[in-house]
């Protein structure tokens, strides 16, 4: 019975995607088609219906509005700018300045909005002008820009990893907030390493001169009340001083005072603001509350067990099987966002994972680090198009280097899935695992 009620999920879903149904509809009607193979149409809808509001009314997830209404607000402006400079100000002596520039200040900037399509936007439009004056391939930028953009949803504070801390039951938000750190910066690292490796290849030097100390100390000061964003909330979360709920409306307050001291909003704009990450916020979280039928559809047809025994039938080599997840786990990324394909795989790859010891904080970074790279992947990767349209290019002209981009990439998954220290070390140091 688990493995019909699986491939009738796969088959539904997929199909009513095909056809363009929203994804939370779609996740909703293939639960219950898979469950009306044991349990009656009026049992089964009524069943759907308390376990969407009992996903619905989780307290943890108010953190996920918060963080999108902070979010929206660090985008409106004043903020990517001193972060360009900031980092301008270290890396500027490397070959390829502005590729390594961009690599950094993406991380930075991804991390505070929480968006890797924001990331790309605007950061991508400050360093092109600048790319653009100095002769830099306008398809080398893009490609730069779009492939590291997504670095900064794996550096808190991050709502992929919100969402995986609910998907998982109950996983700590403050763990899996420590565990992001090295995988994001490996990200940025071996984004960094390939644009070295092009400006070197092509001639794309860097600044002249000395390293300009004043010049480190002027960007260090512009770009403190950004960056404290991050230490503040982080920091608070971690040492316990409050909660991921309380640290995300403590981002709000922060923010909000940010963007009125740059003056890069007004009354206006902050009710556009308002209303635009109460309607992102209202997908978010019915997606979420429609996937708790999912998880009960799973749990009572026993399809994570029968995944697990098809699975181990195949290989007992844990290398293997993470292996063959992590291939599952990219291709679904080509054709779903991050948020529900973390509540589809979560429940399905995580007994799994259990199984044979891996930490569930562990598999968290390997889960969203995976799905990330969808966001920069064709035919669905959005941050990929919109850093082809912020660099005026095309995608035939970004391709060959994208898959520069996706070799380094590949390589840092590969070190995240392997050496569990890369996640675990700092959450064990700080006592969170």
């Amino acid at each position: 019975m688990a493995l019909e009620a699986l491939l009738i999920i796969l088959i539904v879903l997929l199909v009513l995607l095909f056809l363009g149904v929203p994804i939370s509809y779609a996740i909703g009607i293939s639960s219950l088609s898979a469950v009306l193979l044991t349990v009656d149409l009026d049992i089964a809808v009524l069943t759907a219906a308390q376990r969407t509001f009992v996903g619905m009314s989780k307290f943890s997830l108010t953190a996920i509005p918060f963080f999108i209404l902070a979010g929206n607000i660090m985008n409106q402006g004043g903020i990517a700018k001193r972060l360009v400079n900031f980092v301008m100000a270290i890396l500027g002596k490397l070959p390829g300045a502005l590729l390594v520039t961009n690599v950094g200040t993406n991380a930075l900037f991804g991390a505070i909005s929480g968006s890797a399509s924001a990331a790309a936007a605007a950061v991508g439009s400050m360093i092109r002008d600048g790319a653009d004056e100095q002769g830099y391939d306008p398809a080398i930028t893009a490609a730069t820009n779009a492939s590291s953009a997504p670095s900064g949803l794996l550096i808190p504070p991050s709502n992929a990893l919100i969402t995986y801390s609910l998907a998982s039951g109950g996983t700590s938000v403050a763990a899996l907030f420590m565990a992001g750190y090295l995988p994001g910066i490996i990200w940025a690292v071996c984004c960094a390493i390939v644009g070295i490796i092009l400006a070197k290849k092509l001639g794309y030097k860097g600044t002249p001169g000395k390293f300009d100390w004043k010049n480190l100390l002027h960007a260090t000061i512009a770009a403190l009340p950004s960056l404290s964003l991050i230490i503040v909330v982080i920091g608070g979360i971690v040492g316990g001083i409050f909660t991921a709920t309380e640290g995300s409306a403590i981002a709000v307050v922060y923010s909000l005072i940010l963007a009125f001291c740059y003056k890069s909003i007004n009354l206006k704009s902050l009710w556009k603001i308002i209303v635009d990450s109460a309607k992102m916020s209202g997908m978010v979280v019915f997606l979420i509350g429609v996937s708790n039928i999912l998880g009960w559809v799973m749990a009572f047809t026993q399809i994570p067990d029968a995944v697990a025994s098809a699975l181990l039938g195949l290989t007992s080599n844990k290398y293997v099987i993470l292996l063959i997840m992590n291939l599952i786990l990219l291709v679904a990324g080509t054709f779903m966002d991050v948020t529900p394909a973390i509540l589809i795989f979560t429940p399905l790859f995580l007994p799994i994972c259990e199984s044979f010891g891996m930490n569930p904080i562990h598999f968290g970074l390997i889960l969203v680090y995976n799905l990330c790279i969808g966001n920069i992947t064709p035919p669905v990767g959005n941050t990929l198009f919109v850093g082809i349209k912020i660099g005026r290019t095309s995608l035939a002209k970004v391709m060959p280097y994208m898959l520069m981009y996706y070799a380094a990439i590949l390589a840092g998954l590969l070190l995240v899935t392997y050496i569990p220290e890369i996640t675990m070390i700092l959450p064990r140091i700080t006592g969170l695992a």
